[in-house]
């Protein structure tokens, strides 16, 4: 991993926009990526990545009636260091909660919703990596069509959960795929450490877009920094732009 690339506001959405990578990446079917029978299985390193990386997959995968399973793998508690508005003890239980929110707002059907919580130390998850990789093998079916975060995506916790779930779908033979997160932030438009020829667009209706607004406007603490501690907020503005376009992409 590059030595903390999450610094500063990072490439701005009109970069994004007029990147000519982004323009010509063909599109794709969820559906065809999850068919009838399979399960899709979100790997989120912290509680809001499953929003901010695939809310509106999530969305088109519940109106289809696809069975869901989520792994949470750490609470998010680390998000606000040294702060006394947002300690650890506080986060542990508001974090999952907002996670809970946002996915009510999405639609999608928590009763049915199949949600684990890994339990793994937020900022601490390269160091448990081989257990996480079990943890997750345990839950995973041959069938499964699995998600997460992208192994090259910029955030120790991202990249430790993408490169677990990536041997654990290998152990199990489930169809495994990557959803870029933070590369938003580091990453430039025409970045050669992207891959993107295998990168594809999951287009989003108004409707699902504005569900996930929605649904991101969940996350309060992430929405809030803490002044007295020097902390800007997780998602500020400018990080929720580049999150909110009329498309998601994945890594097949």
């Amino acid at each position: 991993m590059r030595a903390n690339p999450i610094v500063g506001q990072g490439t701005s959405l009109q970069q994004w926009q007029a990147s000519r990578h982004l323009a010509e990446l063909p599109s794709i079917d969820i559906l065809s990526l999850v068919p009838p029978g399979a399960r899709a299985v979100i790997v989120a390193p912290h509680p809001d990545d499953e929003v901010l990386g695939c809310g509106g997959l999530l969305q088109v995968l519940a109106a289809a009636g696809r069975p869901l399973q989520l792994i949470s793998v750490t609470d998010g508690s680390a998000s606000h260091p040294g702060s006394a508005r947002w300690p650890v003890q506080r986060l542990s239980v508001v974090r999952p909660q907002e996670s809970a929110e946002a996915l009510r707002r999405l639609g999608l059907p928590m009763h049915r919703l199949k949600w684990l919580r890994g339990g793994f130390t937020d900022s601490q998850v390269a160091a448990q990596e081989a257990q996480l990789c079990e943890f997750i093998e345990r839950h995973l079916r041959p069938q499964d069509v699995l998600f997460a975060t992208w192994s090259e995506d910029g955030h120790c916790d991202h990249e430790a959960v993408g490169r677990a779930s990536a041997e654990a779908a290998r152990r199990v033979g489930a169809s495994f795929h990557e959803l870029p997160v933070w590369t938003w932030h580091w990453a430039t438009p025409e970045d050669a450490l992207v891959p993107w020829q295998r990168a594809r667009k999951i287009l989003l209706s108004l409707e699902q877009i504005a569900r996930k607004r929605h649904a991101v406007h969940a996350f309060a603490s992430q929405l809030e920094g803490d002044p007295d501690a020097g902390l800007t907020p997780v998602l500020a503005p400018y990080v929720l732009d580049r999150l909110l376009q009329p498309f998601e992409v994945v890594f097949l």
